[in-house]
């Protein structure tokens, strides 16, 4: 069968621009982004040429993890709006030709779910083992030696059940038994609920941490030790607290489900040092997930071509393979063009990164303001609302510099994100990345991830084909794309130096999108520059 063939999904190869609502667009002057917020931008995201949209949680909340702690999975939390502003939504994407994926959290619930509410009470209710109960050691210790993700044990004494319950990330995220079977069930109720209401796929948070191993074996400690950490989480060897072998049998159970709806795409958020065994056991043939992204750039403090000529050879199409994801920037790590290129031009990092991610083979993954060349913000401490970066303060960047508000309008109020006070402070530098500053600029970071998402949508070598090497030294990388007919060469110089490089001699009107100076063949390649043509 073609990958262009009417039976391709549509996901495969698709673009996806990450919203994260809280941050958007502010409808009703809370100084908080909302669902209305979203559907009134949704002409600003499809004149992008992404082919979707991935929402990060709006469901009922206490925010202490500002919406990662779900205690309503079918409801919007308030501060977002309601049910009626998600169909709207729904449907206004829907009218743009734009996929709407949402996020889906199955790891652990808000201590706020009526489900935990009910789970705490005694040790012989209905959902009595819906989450993870253990007796305390005779020493009145925690039940092992399990670490949780931002700081101290991964347990946390209940007086009511006279027991510890287990959480992989705050005390108020309890962790969900999934080895319980009606817990799954309960979860794909959930699916089937937002799958009714039309949703066309799913990003499923921190999946390798849903399943633990049910003896709580301790965690071997890691070695050589780290010289400096700012949490005990990262002392451990995480083998037994996630990534357990049976889940991926859950994963088939949900693959069941959507394949009852059609060309559904789900895609799971595999973090750690090691994800790549989770990854394809998740992905692995037409019964599991479509996809995973990992964290090989999200945190990476360069950019090299060693780096990316590695990550992308795990996945190359292999039989049974999954479909990569790519993600650069999102609402968990500081932003790349903060990261990468240092001293190099704003805007010049910006158009680099972009291009090199529409140019992979997978789904690339936009995070808001990406399209903008947004930088990293600084947050001060006392306004810091991130619970990760309040706990290890000063020693981890936190999450907050990457979730400041978008900035629409120059010239307006919080930049056109909203009458009252942002819920954090527009970023430094924002104002002048504004939308409207950039509309009117031919030449800006915004136009040319633009001008990318045409020529991907327009190109099948870009959108399915293979990806073959022809260079990933001195920070030079050298590929191409190619499928059936069209083969397209990707060059990126990725050091602040002139590199050497063996590339096609291409006349102009074969050259698709550049950045930097000029490629001509034979002579070497500009420091900090990209040119992408068609062979």
């Amino acid at each position: 069968m073609s990958e262009t063939s009417s039976q391709t999904p549509w996901w495969k190869g698709a673009v996806i621009y990450q919203i994260y609502p809280r941050s958007y667009q502010d409808t009703n002057g809370d100084g908080v982004g909302d669902l209305p917020g979203i559907t009134r931008r949704l002409d600003h995201v499809a004149s992008l040429g992404v082919d979707g949209i991935w929402i990060s949680p709006f469901f009922t909340s206490p925010m202490m993890d500002f919406g990662y702690d779900v205690a309503d999975y079918c409801d919007v939390d308030p501060v977002f709006g309601t049910l009626d502003d998600f169909d709207r939504l729904l449907s206004r994407a829907h009218a743009l030709g734009l996929k709407v994926i949402i996020d889906q959290v199955y790891a652990h619930s808000s201590d706020a779910h009526p489900w935990f509410s009910q789970s705490r009470q005694d040790r012989t209710n209905d959902r009595a083992d819906w989450y993870v109960w253990r007796d305390p050691k005779p020493d009145g210790s925690p039940p092992n030696n399990w670490q949780a993700v931002f700081g101290g044990p991964s347990w946390t004494w209940d007086a009511r059940r006279q027991q510890y319950y287990m959480h992989n990330f705050l005390p108020s995220q309890p962790q969900l038994n999934l080895h319980n079977m009606a817990v799954q069930d309960a979860l794909l109720s959930v699916m089937r609920f937002w799958l009714e209401r039309g949703v066309d796929g799913f990003r499923l948070d921190a999946l390798n941490f849903a399943l633990f191993d049910p003896d709580f074996r301790d965690n071997p400690p890691k070695e050589p030790p780290p010289r400096s950490v700012s949490r005990p989480f990262d002392l451990q060897e995480h083998v037994h607290n996630q990534s357990h072998p049976e889940l991926p049998k859950f994963l088939r159970r949900l693959r069941e489900l959507m394949d009852t709806y059609g060309d559904i795409f789900s895609v799971a958020e595999v973090p750690g040092p090691n994800p790549l065994a989770q990854m394809r056991a998740y992905t692995e043939g037409d019964r599991h997930l479509n996809s995973a992204y990992n964290f090989d750039f999200l945190y990476a403090r360069q950019l090299t071509a060693g780096a990316v000529s590695a990550s992308q050879a795990n996945w190359l199409g292999a039989e049974g393979e999954g479909w990569p994801s790519w993600a650069f920037s999102n609402h968990d790590a500081p932003r790349c063009v903060s990261r990468w290129f240092d001293g190099v031009a704003p805007d010049v990092r910006a158009k680099l990164t972009n291009a090199l991610l529409y140019c992979l083979r997978g789904n690339p993954i936009l995070y808001q303001g990406e399209e903008l060349g947004l930088s990293q913000a600084e947050i001060a401490f006392e306004e810091l609302q991130d619970p990760e970066a309040i706990a290890n303060w000063p020693r981890t960047l936190g999450r907050d510099g990457a979730r400041t508000p978008m900035p629409w309008s120059q010239a307006e109020e919080n930049c056109g994100f909203g009458t009252g006070k942002p819920w954090l402070p527009i970023g430094q530098g924002h104002a002048g990345l504004s939308v409207d500053v950039q509309e009117k600029d031919p030449g800006s970071v915004l136009n040319f991830t633009r001008e990318l998402g045409k020529l991907r949508a327009g190109s099948q070598a870009l959108r399915f084909g293979a990806i073959t090497f022809r260079s990933a030294t001195d920070d030079v990388l050298v590929f191409h794309r190619s499928h059936g007919e069209e083969t397209i060469e990707c060059v990126f110089n990725l050091s602040g130096e002139p590199r050497s490089a063996a590339i096609a001699g291409i006349d102009a009107s074969r050259i698709l999108a550049s950045v930097g100076g000029d490629m001509s063949a034979g002579q070497p390649v500009p420091a900090h520059s990209c040119r992408i043509a068609r062979l």
